[in-house]
């Protein structure tokens, strides 16, 4: 599972939905066997982060680590190459998984603690990142966020014993979850990509990067807030297969040109319950 280094002061209970929104997002029918059915692009479990002492721009372009959707589709990011710079383009792979598989996962989620009221503490180290365990149900979105939930495993975390095996349980239902698919997976073809940019600013490594014309909307796009610096537009259509094209030419670092002026993009490819740009903002 990926990692960020955050800042989180608060363990934030589970979030319970009223009933009718229960019945727009919740199982719509169920098979012979009892196995619940969601909407394809439903994410039913989902693993994510939010808050962190990292830069804006990985705080807008973040990924959740593993999402189950509906259909039975598993997405989540792949193994990340340990050089600089990096691909331009995130390793988002997807897997498959049955109807029933999909259901377990929601009761062995509150098996875990998601949905109930469970005391995990609040660890006494800084910097470090939350992780969000989200489910969906009969009763709707149910929501349970935990600080630091891979670094505060000891005794010298500032927990109990009883919070520290709370946590063990969320951990070890996140490992489950990671590891899902196994190897089954293969490339998440993406239906429409936010793109990130700010002004290009090289460092000596960087001089040399060789530019790229960037084929999507022009940048820098709608402002993601005050004093960022980032714009960020959503390439949707046959502008999709061509960033993609061009991202094969680029990396972390390339200089991409639009509007006479130099970009670093950051490409971020859309879920399937994400729309556009705005849908950044969601896992803040």
């Amino acid at each position: 599972m990926t990692k960020f280094r955050g800042r989180w002061v608060a363990v934030v209970p589970l979030l319970l939905l009223t009933a009718a929104c229960a019945q727009q997002v919740g199982p719509s029918a169920a098979d012979s066997a009892g196995a619940a059915f969601y909407p394809a692009d439903v994410p039913v479990v989902r693993i994510g982060y939010t808050g962190g002492y990292v830069s804006p721009v990985v705080t807008a372009t973040r990924l959740p680590g593993v999402s189950v959707y509906g259909d039975g589709r598993v997405i989540s990011e792949g193994p990340v190459l340990l050089i600089y710079p990096g691909p331009a383009l995130p390793n988002i792979q997807v897997g498959k998984i049955g109807a029933a598989e999909v259901a377990k996962l929601v009761e062995q989620a509150r098996a875990a603690g998601v949905g109930t009221a469970v005391d995990l503490g609040t660890p006494s180290i800084t910097d470090l990142a939350t992780t969000r365990f989200t489910i969906r149900g009969p009763v709707g979105i149910e929501e349970l966020e935990v600080y630091a939930l891979n670094e505060a495993t000891g005794p010298d975390s500032g927990l109990t014993a009883e919070q520290r095996a709370a946590r063990d349980k969320l951990r070890a239902f996140a490992e489950k979850l990671t590891n899902l698919t196994g190897t089954t997976t293969q490339p998440y073809q993406p239906t429409a990509i936010a793109a990130v940019a700010q002004p290009w600013a090289a460092n000596e490594a960087d001089q040399k990067q060789a530019e790229v014309p960037w084929p999507g909307p022009a940048l820098p796009g709608a402002s993601l807030g005050d004093g960022l610096e980032l714009g960020c537009v959503t390439v949707t259509g046959a502008a999709v297969q061509q960033v993609i094209d061009a991202a094969t030419k680029a990396n972390a670092a390339t200089p991409w040109t639009s509007g006479g002026k130099r970009w670093t993009v950051t490409l971020r490819p859309l879920l399937p319950d994400e729309t556009d740009c705005g849908s950044l903002s969601a896992g803040r």
